[in-house]
């Protein structure tokens, strides 16, 4: 209320409360009046507190809200900070289930389900392009002895360091694999009998070179191998199965050396 407006209420109060004043004709309508006003004034102050009141709820409100909205984008970054752990979680263990599927666990070769199916592309390649392709088997003379003389560990050693140097020595498009036990498995792509024939000889003169610790003693190695070059009108297996047999007549031969397939 202006002040002004202030002074002019209080001059009216004022003359009613003068009783000489009530016998005069305008007095009931001025007292009338001033009611009328007290009352108006009474409920623009009501509506004015009902209005303040509800622009602090609305603050409130719209404050409530904004804190909801906040901790749910909070909540929602969390669960998508999980998702994302979760899934890189997934897919490292999608990885490492193909892995433990496809190779070797002490080795980290390719394993023999992973030899045959590249296998079977070789041959299905091999028929449709007429490319030249060689198996060679390799077992590890006398391994059992290693074993018993000394231990498992020395063996594993042995496998590991094999792997290792067969990986150095093989062609970028070749695969090397543990068939099984001491026994390796090289697929060799894109390789005729005589150039799978030079590989053998290059890989044996660096396994004949390889050491092993096993306490004061170095353990030396060597192997037996037999090579045979895939033949479109046979399967993938009797490939195999002709290198075995060669590998076993190397065996029979006096081991440290290789055969070629019949």
């Amino acid at each position: 209320m202006m002040a002004d407006d202030s002074d002019l209420l209080g001059h009216v109060e004022a003359l009613l409360a003068i009783d000489e004043y009530r016998d005069h004709p305008l007095y009931p309508v001025l007292e009338q009046l001033y009611r009328h006003h007290q009352g108006q004034q009474k409920r623009l102050e009501r509506l004015l507190s009902i209005a303040d009141g509800y622009q602090q709820f609305s603050r409130d409100e719209m404050l409530e809200t904004q804190q909801q909205y906040a901790r749910q984008l909070q909540r929602e970054r969390k669960l998508s900070r999980i998702s994302d752990r979760y899934q890189e979680l997934m897919r490292d263990n999608n990885r490492e289930l193909h892995t433990a599927s496809t190779h070797d666990p002490l080795t980290g070769l390719a394993n023999r389900r992973m030899l045959a199916d590249r296998l079977k592309l070789a041959g299905q390649r091999s028929r449709r392009e007429g490319l030249a392709f060689s198996v060679a088997m390799l077992d590890v003379d006398h391994f059992k002895h290693i074993n018993d003389r000394h231990g498992h560990e020395v063996g594993d050693r042995i496998l590991v360091e094999m792997a290792s140097l067969m990986g150095q020595t093989l062609r970028a498009g070749d695969l090397c694999g543990r068939w099984g036990g001491e026994e390796f498995l090289l697929l060799l792509n894109d390789c005729t009998l005589d150039q799978a024939q030079a590989l053998v000889e290059r890989l044996f003169s660096r396994l004949r070179q390889l050491r092993v610790t096993a306490g004061d003693t170095q353990v030396t190695v060597t192997v037996s191998a037999g090579i045979a070059q895939f033949r479109p009108t046979e399967n993938e297996q009797d490939t195999v199965n002709r290198a075995d047999r060669a590998l076993l007549a190397a065996k029979r031969g006096g081991r440290d050396r290789y055969r070629l397939a019949e």
